[in-house]
């Protein structure tokens, strides 16, 4: 439509009578020759613009048939979640937007919109990119190994591309996580030297790596990235002035250090130049320290990736051991229960195959519409909300929902013996990409005087924690406090005490959920509660029995 307004703006002073003589025409093969210019000029932009498509249709059509392929094994893989969620955010947007230059009422553009309010958003493209830094940090993962799609314990993936790397490297700027954003800009760059990109793409780079390299306080490091951005940019008003500014740092800082070292001061021996990763606590390895030595972050994602200096194995061989459990509850006497003791103090149970194939998938299925993110009760007031340190999602189903949901719940009441009667109901819990839930008691302290409150039925005596899928790596439940490691195994349970028998805390069940390094991990949990529980689980007049 456009092309034709031109073309009829040209002519339109032409009238019938003008052209009556040869020697008029000739003007007008000069304005037809122009015309066939400029439509030529509109196709070739066109062309470019098809083609452009065409190279994107490409690239989606690759990466959209491997996931269909399998889907549950694409989405294992913590890149490709990322790279999925990033896809629908930037290259599906682009695309759109290139259709919508022209023809913004395609029916192309009428079908993706009723896709707009299911489909990832730029808030979870953020999300996933910091999974993907909590998966780094957690298990000790190179920034070189997660861009090129080589994650120890996963399978080989397609690589990050420069973009990609940018844009986790500002998923970590926006959070103030300038550790995690130098590696990642300086991963971007790299690989945007190799794929040629324009100097205006590095330049922004540059510019995000000087300041995060500057808050990390490598004033040198900074110095040099911001003269590396000049070389490409001498105009760069930013640049000029940072580099004025890091001058006068650099050299306030020199001569700060001559003083002392004129007045005999030697107490300042660092080396003029440190490399930035020996700056990063995260490079000194848990496990070359004592137990003792690790404070609680360090023993978390140490037991997480399973560092076999500080997993450890407490109780007596007589005392770690296998037998068969009936409770004499009559469903069990025919088939007992298969237990496993895989720690004394706390004690930690296994409770294997107390759940089949089809159990899970019907308990899957009526979680999954229920599915919201998961919340944790605040301590002091008791309300629920969201908390950083649990990513997961989760639903609550009831006994009368399903007699599959019914049945689970008399099977744990056979086999822990407890009353289910002022148990939580049954929490199904979905781990995806980075899931995790960190150190934690489910037991609430003294103080937590409002934890509770609201269910009246006492404070949370035990746990029964069942496992409904295996996970590929990752996603161990570990206990900081002694440093107790249990793995998930499909269709079996873990079981401890929170409470002591006289009712106290016992604050050896710290616990943790590690994040998914690969696959998904599918739980669902029963919290068992003090009231109903007095004949079937006595007190005690001593504490810590």
């Amino acid at each position: 439509m456009k092309l034709m307004s031109l073309l009829l703006c040209m002519v339109a002073v032409a009238t019938a009578d003008k052209f009556t003589a040869l020697v008029e025409l000739e003007n007008s093969i000069y304005i037809e020759n122009n015309m066939v210019n400029q439509l030529n000029s509109y196709i070739q932009a066109e062309e470019k613009k098809i083609e452009h498509l065409k190279e994107l249709a490409s690239k989606l059509t690759r990466v959209s048939q491997e996931a269909v392929e399998d889907p549950d094994r694409y989405l294992h893989h913590p890149v490709n979640s990322f790279l999925l969620i990033k896809r629908f955010h930037y290259d599906w947007q682009e695309v759109e937007n290139f259709i919508r230059l022209d023809e913004p009422r395609t029916d192309y553009i009428a079908n993706i919109s009723s896709y707009k309010d299911i489909i990832p958003s730029a808030e979870d493209v953020e999300g996933a990119a910091v999974a993907l830094l909590r998966l780094q940090d957690t298990y000790k993962l190179t920034t070189s190994a997660i861009s090129n799609g080589s994650i120890q314990g996963t399978w080989d993936t397609e690589p990050l591309s420069a973009a990609e790397c940018f844009e986790i490297g500002r998923a970590a700027y926006n959070k103030d996580d300038h550790y995690h954003s130098v590696l990642w800009m300086q991963e971007a760059y790299k690989k945007m030297l190799k794929e040629e990109s324009t100097d205006t793409k590095k330049i922004v780079v540059l510019d995000y790596l000087a300041y995060s390299t500057y808050m990390q306080g490598n004033k040198k490091a900074a110095m040099m990235v911001t003269e590396e951005l000049l070389k490409l940019d001498d105009q760069h008003e930013r640049a000029k002035s940072n580099k004025e500014y890091f001058e006068h740092e650099i050299a306030k800082e020199k001569k700060e250090k001559e003083e002392k070292k004129e007045e005999g001061d030697n107490e300042d021996k660092e080396e003029e130049t440190v490399d930035d990763e020996d700056n990063d606590p995260m490079n000194i390895a848990p496990g070359d320290r004592p137990w003792s030595a690790l404070n609680e972050r360090d023993r978390y994602e140490a037991l997480c990736r399973g560092d076999e200096s500080v997993v450890k194995v407490q109780g007596k061989p007589w005392q770690l051991r296998c037998f068969y459990r009936h409770n004499n509850a009559p469903r069990l006497l025919l088939s007992p229960i298969k237990t496993e003791v895989v720690f004394k103090n706390p004690t930690l149970l296994y409770y294997h195959d107390i759940m089949d194939d089809r159990e899970i998938e019907v308990i899957k299925s009526l979680a999954l519409p229920k599915l919201n993110r998961a919340t944790i009760q605040n301590p002091k007031t008791g309300v629920l909300e969201y908390a950083e340190y649990r990513i997961s999602k989760s639903a609550w189903l009831k006994s009368h929902e399903h007699a599959v949901v019914e049945s689970v719940n008399n099977r744990i009441q056979d086999i822990t013996g407890l009353t289910m009667e002022t148990a939580e109901e049954l929490q199904v819990v979905n781990y995806g990409i980075g899931g995790q839930y960190e150190p934690h008691f489910d037991f609430a302290r003294k103080e937590e005087v409002n934890a509770f409150k609201e269910l009246g039925t006492g404070n949370r005596i035990a746990t029964l924690l069942f496992y409904m899928s295996d996970v590929e790596a990752g996603g161990a439940t570990v206990f900081t406090e002694v440093g107790a490691r249990m793995m998930p195994i499909k269709k079996s349970a873990a079981f401890w005490y929170n409470l002591y028998k006289s009712g106290e805390g016992d604050l050896l069940t710290r616990h943790a959920g590690c994040p998914v390094l690969a696959g998904t991990k599918w739980v669902s949990n029963k919290w068992i509660h003090e009231y109903g529980q007095e004949f079937l689980r006595p007190c005690s007049l001593y504490p810590d029995e």
